[in-house]
């Protein structure tokens, strides 16, 4: 008896080398369940030929009409280097065409350059933030951790384990990693040693406390200091903020002062988009540290390079991970507003733009990343939804909470009266500001690191404020110090 197959018809998303390998992989199946009726290109490719006879489609031509009238059962994704954020747009898009999304494997796990048919599955929510993009490790990079003794505060965390991981290939002489947080330290020690990772030191220590820094910086005596160590959780800072001074701006001074007494070459800061025009007591810490940074540069042969960059996505605490476990608890998701929206960035692609921009920074600069557009919380919690196979309010609500303590709607990459220019590298740009950094400042920033720890949270905010001016609070139970401040 003949066996009963159902048919589907397929579109390839992608027209690059991967796009026909994975048209070869349906050719080679031999039970002939699919039909490729095309390909759909992302770039602005005329409607053409590529093989067989099999057209490609614009990606603006794949509409609800379209799929009807060619009876579209899948789209299958096989583009392989693309950034998160467009890539995410893309599937956004893709979804409300309700057909199945499939996609082939990453690169690294395509055995002899040849997809089959069964490594083709369908599409996740990891699949878009765990994807590798591709980087070069081009010369200037090289050269400037080439042979260098390379000191990352933080390392325990996401984003600075992710520098360790990325600087491993190349030809530095020593990894100093430091952490307060042991056993997540104690993780990273373990990652790198199964690589086979040797020329590293993983040690505990507080950058809040600088004799035990300056213990540190004259024993292992780096040149490179990449500094990721800091409270980054808003409603937290905000609940806490002698907590967010303690480790956000004295813990920045110690490492900055001691790079300068140990003649560091390069010091790179990893800041925030929540720096600027903040509206909370983190975002405000962060700039102040930016701007004690500035102080400093040209007092000393250590070069300060701030890099500024929006949310890390899948980083710890972040909204993934929470979305995630919202979905296998059976939700609801929670979204603080539906409005709101954030520039998004990998943890690798995050890691890789920080250490470019360290290699090309000559000192005084802050450097911003081309994030993309920013994309709306609600529509990423949609889309987790969709790819879990769930429907949205059926299945798992989205249910909006409200804004939480010092939350911005939209987060901005420049303050008012800066602009940007562009860099040899795409995604790097500079920040062309006046320098904003003076003694008055510095002494302020001085004053405040010796009071924090005496005095009240209410003094201690307002001191704040009159360092970051442009401080205005939001959804916090300090917007009374502005009510004061405008009132004068």
């Amino acid at each position: 008896m003949k066996v009963q197959t159902t048919n589907n018809n397929v579109l390839i998303l992608g027209t690059d080398p991967f796009g026909l390998m994975t048209y070869n992989a349906f050719k080679a199946d031999t039970t002939k369940r699919f039909q490729v009726l095309g390909f759909v290109s992302i770039d602005s490719y005329e409607n053409d030929a590529i093989d067989d006879g099999i057209n490609v489609y614009k990606l603006n031509d794949i509409t609800n009409e379209f799929i009807k009238l060619k009876s579209i059962d899948e789209i299958v994704i096989s583009i392989q280097h693309i950034e998160t954020v467009v890539f995410i747009d893309l599937v956004m898009q893709l979804l409300k065409l309700n057909v199945a999304l499939k996609i082939i494997p990453p690169i690294e796990l395509i055995k002899d350059g040849v997809i089959s048919i069964d490594q083709i599955k369908n599409l996740e929510i990891d699949d878009l933030i765990f994807r590798k993009p591709k980087f070069d490790y081009n010369p200037v990079l090289l050269d400037a951790y080439q042979n260098q003794i390379i000191m990352i505060t933080g390392a325990a965390g996401s984003i600075g384990s992710a520098l360790a991981s990325q600087l491993t290939p190349l030809s530095y002489k020593q990894l100093i990693l430091i952490d307060s947080a042991e056993s997540a330290l104690y993780d990273v020690q373990q990652q790198l040693i199964q690589k086979g990772i040797t020329n590293f030191v993983a040690v505990v220590a507080d950058i809040k406390d600088y004799n035990r820094l300056d213990q540190l910086f004259f024993q292992f005596k780096p040149k490179v200091v990449l500094h990721a160590a800091a409270y980054k959780h808003v409603p937290l800072m905000e609940e806490y903020p002698y907590e967010a001074v303690a480790v956000n701006v004295v813990g920045t001074k110690n490492v900055a002062d001691l790079s300068v007494k140990h003649s560091v070459d390069k010091f790179i800061f990893i800041s925030t988009d929540k720096a600027v025009n903040p509206t909370n007591v983190m975002g405000a810490s962060k700039r102040i540290a930016e701007l004690y940074l500035q102080g400093l540069e040209g007092r000393g042969q250590t070069k300060f390079i701030i890099t500024r960059f929006g949310n890390v996505l899948a980083s710890n605490g972040s909204m993934i991970p929470l979305f995630k476990k919202q979905l296998a608890s059976g939700g609801p998701i929670t979204v603080t507003h539906r409005d709101i929206e954030r520039y998004f960035m990998t943890i690798i692609e995050a890691s890789f733009l920080i250490l470019e921009a360290g290699a090309i920074g000559n000192g005084g600069e802050i450097f911003v990343f081309e994030m993309g557009k920013s994309i709306k919380v609600f529509e990423i919690a949609k889309m987790m939804i969709q790819l879990s196979n769930y429907q949205i309010d059926k299945d798992i609500e989205i249910k909006i909470t409200g804004l939480r303590p010092g939350e911005k709607i939209v987060e901005e990459m420049l303050a008012p009266g800066e602009q940007s220019k562009s860099t040899y590298h795409e995604k790097i740009r500079i920040v062309q500001s006046q320098p904003s950094s003076n003694n008055e400042i510095q002494s302020k920033i001085m004053e405040l690191c010796e009071k924090a720890s005496k005095i009240q949270n209410l003094e201690l905010v307002a001191f704040i404020k009159a360092i970051v001016p442009e401080y205005i609070s939001n959804n916090s139970k300090f917007e009374v110090l502005d009510s004061k401040k405008r009132n004068l």
